[in-house]
């Protein structure tokens, strides 16, 4: 009697090609692995007490990962990147600075976890190219939960020792003063570090889904990170999260109509901007407290790397600069990641990861120029970290630092390992058809008769030219003379 205007029953059914689910455990341990360690970084939920020795229930799992990729038949090329021999400096540079300089062997330890995630998470893409859909999602889920966090300590006023004055000035936690959210972690600057590194992968879970109050939900979730940035009222942080977006937007509208000239342009500008704020701060740090604690810690920072070559150890570089610098002001790092490593693990240390970081923005914006959606975010989430690391060094956090690894793996994991890809092999040989020559003017071809421009379609006639007959003796006078011209006349026309 009436229509049925009531929605639809929802049916099991997905916007995505279905793929038949393997439970081997060769795909499930690596996937697993990676989970925890995104889910770990965004909340600290795992114990960071060993179980045995100094096995940590992160790195168990960590190692049950790579395990896994050797059941499924990874082989040594699929870890191979172009960043190895890099990373290799580094780590070398870290072992010499913790046999010479001194310190725990503990923040060692925490740098090869680093690395064994960065190869970890290479594998994975490699052995399964769409695990960067799980990869996305994890990024969302981990950017929701540090972000929904962060958003009610914002909106609640819950104190979390850390407040502004105004917009961006420094001030103690008063009745006036402005909450900072820290969310998960246990400072701002962390907190939003996390989050710029983060949201641009987040981001891309938008792109499996087709149907759009889905891809709108997805954009609002990854909305929800840089919304809690602004509650964090990092000046470093605006700066990055506002750079992230710009290059996001410009590496998926622009980069790909780039050439290769543009993009080694483009390149050089980066890379001499970098030097550049490199030669200010190393002017400034000269320059007394003209950027106040930053500038004595850089001061302190080049002092100590002209008497500590070889670096003072891992994690030991507040402690020297406090010793160091003027004040009563509490350093727990240098306040810039290459000069934290350049105190740390000496000059060796400061070119390893000056190149790593190089090569891995280099790579991203190679990536993204050929239309790859997660060379894009990955070079947006890269910019946004590198900036806050000029002024700050969140990666001094183990949780950060294992993020910004991550990053890198899945840039590296879609650049070829090679720098030079090998030359392709030459096609095989047919056989050609010999050189054409030219006839010259005048010369007919054989077995074609030539044909008059007047004549029809039969074969020209031209009279066939005949040739003067010889003079006969009789002819000549006996006596032998030449004869003249008249009877040289008279006997060519004698029959």
């Amino acid at each position: 009697m009436f229509a049925d205007k009531s929605t639809p029953p929802l049916r099991w059914s997905s916007t995505t090609p279905s793929q038949r689910f393997s439970p081997a455990l060769g795909q499930v341990m690596p996937g697993a692995a990676v989970a925890v360690v995104v889910l770990e970084s965004a909340s600290g939920f795992l114990p960071s007490a060993p179980l045995v020795s100094v096995l940590t229930p992160l790195r168990l799992i960590i190692l049950l990962g790579l395990l896994g990729l050797v059941f499924d038949g990874a082989g040594i090329s699929a870890f191979h990147t172009r960043m190895d021999v890099f990373i290799g400096v580094v780590v070398l540079s870290a072992l010499l600075a913790t046999a010479v300089g001194g310190g725990t062997s503990a923040p060692l330890r925490g740098l090869l976890t680093q690395v064994t995630v960065y190869y970890l998470v290479v594998g994975l893409r490699r052995r399964h190219p769409e695990s960067w859909h799980a990869l996305s999602v994890l990024a969302l889920a981990s950017v929701s939960m540090a972000g929904a966090v962060a958003l009610s300590q914002a909106t609640n006023g819950t104190p979390t020792g850390f407040c502004r004055s105004g917009l961006l000035g420094d001030a103690d936690c008063g009745p006036d003063a402005l909450v900072r959210s820290i969310g998960t972690f246990a400072n701002p600057n962390t907190l939003a570090a996390f989050l710029v590194m983060l949201t641009p992968i987040a981001a891309l879970a938008a792109t499996l889904l087709s149907e759009r109050t889905a891809r709108l939900s997805v954009l609002i979730l990854a909305g929800v990170g840089y919304g809690a940035v602004l509650t964090t009222f990092s000046r470093a942080g605006y700066i990055a999260a506002a750079a992230g977006i710009l290059v996001l937007a410009a590496a998926r509208r622009l980069m790909p109509r780039f050439s290769r000239s543009g993009i080694r342009l483009a390149t050089a500008a980066g890379v001499g901007g970098l030097a550049c704020v490199g030669l200010v701060i190393a002017i400034s740090s000269r320059a007394g407290t003209a950027l106040g604690v930053r500038g004595q810690a850089w001061e302190a920072a080049i002092e100590v790397a002209g008497t500590h070559p070889l670096g003072v150890g891992l994690q030991r570089a507040g402690a020297v600069i406090d010793a160091r610098a003027p004040g009563d002001v509490e350093f727990s790092h240098v306040h810039n990641l290459w000069l934290n490593w350049l105190v740390e693990a000496g000059v060796l240390g400061m070119l390893g990861i000056t190149a790593v970081t190089v090569v891995g923005v280099v790579s991203a914006a190679r990536l993204a120029r050929d239309g790859s959606a997660t060379g894009a975010a990955c070079l947006s989430g890269l910019t946004a970290f590198m900036l806050m690391s000029l002024l700050d060094h969140p990666a001094n956090l183990e949780r950060i630092a294992m993020m910004f690894w991550l990053l890198l793996a899945l840039t590296m994991a879609e650049t070829p390992a090679r720098w030079r890809p090998p030359a392709a092999a030459a096609p095989p040989s047919t056989p050609r058809r010999p050189a054409y020559h030219p006839r010259p003017p005048g010369r007919l071809a054989p077995g074609r008769p030539r044909k008059h421009p007047r004549s029809g379609s039969g074969p020209a006639q031209h009279p066939v030219p005949r040739k003067p007959p010889l003079a006969r003796f009789s002819d000549f006078p006996e006596d032998g003379r030449t004869p003249s011209p008249g009877a040289e006349l008279m006997a060519f026309m004698r029959p």
